[in-house]
């Protein structure tokens, strides 16, 4: 059999942290990609502002990539597409939310004109050569996501998205249960799944749970309350809303991307004011403090959020002061917690009162629990199953699960960031060779410029330090004209730099005095021996290894 005619699943992000989310469908001539998210760095990718996926693969399939269909509106499944759309025309798939939002980050980077972007509402069927794709309503903490029936010449693929059981959705729209037990009846290939909480018993409180903790806070409180959230959860802003409408308080939205968010949101009525108003940052003299309730950017304690400035007492409008309520409605996103603690610590300082995840019910999750991932395993009843978007230990503990359901551990498949499936006609499945996958960070303009190599010089950097070496010398005689001078900075405190310095100086005027004439001579010889011996002197005084720089000026 031609293995162009396997059905190939392609993971390029996702099955091995939590975000970054890309998968291709790959038979014959047609390719599909679903999602295109990004990663927020971790806490010691000093100075990149985003990570995307290697798109390497995607962009070697050509004229063979049909569309990239999008789940939801989240960044880490949407967040990529600016930089995979700069130099590849592919249509781009999804609901009215998810289209919104994606149209205002393509404007943010000029490309919104040369896009197609298409709407579809769930339960849309719409054909791709051979794969016939149906969008299905989840429920989420966001508005309008889907997951995707793929109908395919091998058999049905299945692809959850990110999803949850709720029963009461905020909005009311149902999850569309009945499509996934037809998917059951009829019979399904393979299902990936969300494995986010996969490690969490039981079931996810619905998102109207919420609710209830505002009304108690609200009801209490005496000052401003503000609350920080996701931007994109529509669904916790609408609740924010009603809980202040119910006290008589006013609402008030600061940080760009609620406002452009709840701005989206509102012109295509999935935020709903109630005969209310909402109101910017500049109407918060009017009212007084019991009058208001501000939603800002800055839950995860982003060091230049709204939240954060307000803690520390940098922003222009919001002085936090005691008689002030601070909630931080939204999950920690892992690595984020010495930021968040940071922001709480400021917050108390200050004289707010503040509730977060760990002390109050401000905030319910987005993603099924252990007893609704057996529900969807039962309901779709795969032949096979690929556990997705998750850490390594949570695809274990969904395919665990999988096992109990049923399922053999030969047909569940755990994989790597680039290691596909193949899926054949006779009903088989197994392990493709690795295709190019991985993480490129963003930085500034620089989309892949920095490497793995220049995050480590970083964090050594900002770990033990730098050590500048100067010293001119005469080309033609080697001998020293000025020098050698020593700067050092991360590496000793202020008082003890001059006696730092002074010793080390010394000991590299040894280190000169005891190279013979032709070392001296040659420029690279004694750049790697003053290195060498200041390295050592470092080490031996204090065991610390800063980076050290030689810089030799030949006069």
């Amino acid at each position: 059999m031609n293995s162009s005619q396997h059905l190939r699943i392609v993971p390029l992000g996702g099955v091995e942290e939590i975000g970054l989310n890309m998968t291709v469908l790959e038979y014959g001539d047609d390719a599909l990609v679903i999602d295109a998210g990004l990663m927020f760095p971790e806490e010691d990718m000093h100075g990149v502002d985003y990570v995307i996926p290697d798109m390497t693969y995607l962009r070697g399939l050509g004229q063979r990539l049909r569309a990239i269909l999008l789940t939801h509106g989240h960044e880490d499944h949407t967040g990529s597409l600016p930089y995979l759309l700069r130099d590849m025309k592919v249509p781009v798939y999804g609901t009215a939310l998810t289209i919104g939002l994606v149209q205002s980050k393509l404007s943010e980077h000029g490309l919104l004109e040369s896009v197609e972007l298409r709407t579809v509402r769930p339960r849309d069927r719409v054909r791709f050569g051979v794969f016939e794709v149906e969008f299905i309503r989840v429920t989420h903490s966001i508005v309008d996501g889907v997951a995707l029936g793929i109908e395919t010449p091998v058999g049905r693929v299945v692809h959850t998205g990110d999803f949850k059981l709720d029963p009461t959705p905020v909005d009311g729209e149902l999850m569309d249960f009945h499509k996934f037990t037809e998917y059951g009846e009829k019979g399904t290939l393979v299902l990936l799944s969300d494995s986010t909480n996969a490690e969490r018993g039981g079931f996810t409180y619905s998102e109207k749970e919420v609710r209830r903790a505002f009304d108690s806070i609200f009801a209490s409180a005496p000052g401003r309350i503000i609350v920080a959230t996701f931007a994109s959860n529509i669904h916790r802003i609408q609740q924010v809303i009603d809980a202040a409408r119910e006290v008589g308080r006013q609402v008030i939205l600061t940080g760009k991307s609620v406002l452009n968010n709840a701005e989206i949101a509102l012109e295509l009525g999935y935020l709903k004011l109630g005969g209310g108003q909402l109101h910017g940052i500049d109407d918060l003299p009017r009212f007084e403090d019991h009058e208001v309730v501000l939603i800002t950017t800055g839950s995860q304690g982003e060091p230049m959020s709204a939240l954060t400035r307000m803690a520390v007492g940098e922003h222009k409008q919001v002085k936090i002061k005691p008689g002030d309520t601070v909630i931080l409605s939204s999950r920690v996103i892992p690595g984020k917690e010495r930021w968040i603690g940071r922001v709480i610590n400021y917050l108390f300082r200050r004289g707010a009162t503040v509730h977060y995840e760990k002390v109050s019910d401000i905030h319910v999750s987005g993603h099924a629990s252990k007893e609704e991932l057996k529900l969807m395993l039962n309901m779709v009843r795969p032949r096979f199953f690929m556990p997705v978007h998750g850490e390594y230990r949570h695809l274990v503990y969904h395919s665990q699960l999988a096992r109990k359901g049923g399922i053999p551990e030969e047909d569940i498949f755990i994989v790597e960031n680039g290691e596909p499936v193949e899926f054949l006609g006779d009903g088989t499945a197994r392990r493709g060779e690795k295709v190019q996958a991985g993480r490129v960070f963003v930085d500034g303009k620089g989309v892949g410029d920095v490497g793995y190599d220049v995050l480590r010089d970083r964090r050594r950097l900002a770990k033990e330090g730098v050590i500048i070496l100067l010293i001119s010398m005469a080309k033609e005689t080697g001998s020293i004209v000025s020098g050698p001078e020593v700067i050092a900075r991360g590496v000793v405190a202020e008082e003890e730099v001059e006696e730092f310095t002074r010793h080390a100086r010394q000991e590299m005027e040894y280190t000169l005095m005891e190279m013979d004439r032709e070392i001296r001579n040659d420029a690279g010889m004694v750049e790697a021996r003053l290195r060498s011996a200041l390295k050592k002197y470092v080490f031996r005084t204090m065991e610390r290894m800063p980076m050290i720089i030689p810089i030799i000026m030949e006069m």
